[in-house]
């Protein structure tokens, strides 16, 4: 039923988000849970997000925090799968959730008119309060975890990111990955999802985002009866810190092909974090930037030593990874590698020249409306400002703070933050048999 406003959709909120940022409204409800709306009236189409701090890093097992989500579709006191997916098919809605290392997100796109809404939101309402987690679905999503991490033995990618993050964060929450192992997956009751819901999905846990075709009355109604339905709680604790890495570790996993995936990385950004610009738009040019990046010319252009190598930061609550990434022959990895860390460590004593950061920023800027160009975007950004408390200018003054950095900041923000000698490294392959 929504599929038929999608290109109109697009086309105006481009042309809306060219000429203005969204007006934001900020607020809280009487159960304790920070609202964000953007009212757009474009198209009669309303998405919510609902954002718990109930990601991997509150899991207390491993694989918890994602059945957990995505057992909330499941069935309630008064609804099976199907009667679920009947309700918000009947209206033309969509339901999906989803699971982090930071958050759980919920997300509902339906008509704004009347007879669409009020039995959507119902059932949003009856989803997310009235979870009856049904053995048989819990069954059946154990079977498919289990099969995606058999899946992951297959796939040298896989195999490199859990290893990155286990020797990136040792004991930290951040080291496990969201979908657990064979072994905490065995360990997994229904009790551990129930309780695990009904400490983290709470109204003080939460952060919710309303935009489309409502004004703020509505708005404030519908987040008080979102709000109201789930008990207030308490907000989840802060998480400990990142210690940053003391050594450089190079771990190698042997694996039967004839690439070697190699990943590199250290702790990176917090989503707050006061040199944020400064190493994003340095990033940008060093290897955010895709071909015309410098890794990518050096690895790529210059030796042909790869099809794609990058590099990102991921920030989150806490540092987040700063990453480098690429594959090669197994007979080229050393190689590879070595002009990887001597990219970096040149970048980082001499940052971009001027011509570099001019393009990368005009690169960022100009991009910038398309990341803002349908109500779903909108919804995205303002659940990651929500989630991560920041201020409500952010997307306001993202290009003026993009185009004020300079090459001087980079270079300090890199000098001070990245240290190329004391990386991870991760090298899977090797063993062509």
């Amino acid at each position: 039923m929504l599929a038929k406003f999608s290109f109109l959709f697009t086309g105006l909120l481009l042309a809306f988000s060219v000429s203005a940022s969204p007006q934001i409204e900020n607020w809280q409800t009487a159960n304790g849970t920070q609202v964000y709306f953007v009212k757009a009236q474009e198209l009669p189409i309303l998405d919510i997000r609902l954002v718990f701090d109930a990601g991997a890093a509150r899991d207390p097992k491993g694989g918890v925090a994602l059945l957990t989500s995505s057992m909330l579709n499941q069935g309630t006191k008064n609804k099976d799968t199907d009667a679920i997916a009947t309700a918000f098919d009947d209206v033309g809605a969509e339901f999906s959730s989803e699971s982090e290392r930071d958050m759980a997100v919920l997300s509902l796109r339906t008509l704004s008119k009347a007879d669409a809404l009020q039995p959507a939101i119902d059932t949003f309402v009856e989803v997310i309060s009235q979870p009856s987690f049904p053995e048989r679905s819990f069954d059946r999503l154990i079977n498919q975890v289990k099969t995606s991490l058999q899946s992951e033995k297959q796939s040298p990618s896989a195999i490199a990111d859990r290893a990155f993050y286990q020797q990136l964060y040792d004991d930290h929450p951040y080291s496990s990955m969201p979908i657990g192992t064979e072994a905490s997956i065995d360990e997994i009751s229904i009790a551990d999802l129930q309780q695990f819901y009904q400490q983290f999905y709470v109204a003080n846990n939460a952060v919710l985002v309303i935009v489309g075709d409502v004004d703020i009355k509505q708005a404030k109604a519908l987040s008080e009866k979102i709000s109201g339905s789930l008990p207030a709680g308490k907000k989840a604790a802060a998480l400990p810190e990142v210690e940053p890495l003391e050594t450089a570790q190079q771990k190698n996993l042997p694996y039967p092909s004839s690439q070697t995936t190699i990943l590199m990385g250290q702790p990176g950004l917090t989503r707050d974090d006061p040199d944020f610009f400064p190493l994003y738009v340095g990033n940008h040019v060093l290897g955010g930037s895709g071909l015309v990046s410098i890794i990518s010319d050096e690895i790529r252009e210059k030796r042909g030593l790869s099809y794609s190598a990058y590099s990102y930061f991921r920030p989150m609550r806490e540092a987040g990874p700063y990453q480098f990434g690429l594959q090669t022959r197994n007979d080229q990895a050393e190689l590879a590698l070595d002009v990887l860390n001597q990219t970096l460590v040149d970048f980082v004593e001499q940052g971009p020249t001027k011509e570099q950061l001019t393009a990368a920023q005009k690169n960022i800027t100009g991009g910038f409306a398309l990341r803002l160009d349908s109500n779903s975007k909108i919804a995205d950004y303002l659940a990651m400002m929500g989630f991560y408390q920041l201020p409500l200018d952010h997307l306001e003054t993202f290009n003026s703070r993009v185009n004020a950095v300079t090459v001087d900041q980079i270079k300090a923000a890199y000098q001070k933050r990245i240290h190329p000698q004391k990386m991870v490294t991760i090298l899977v392959g090797g063993d062509a048999e």
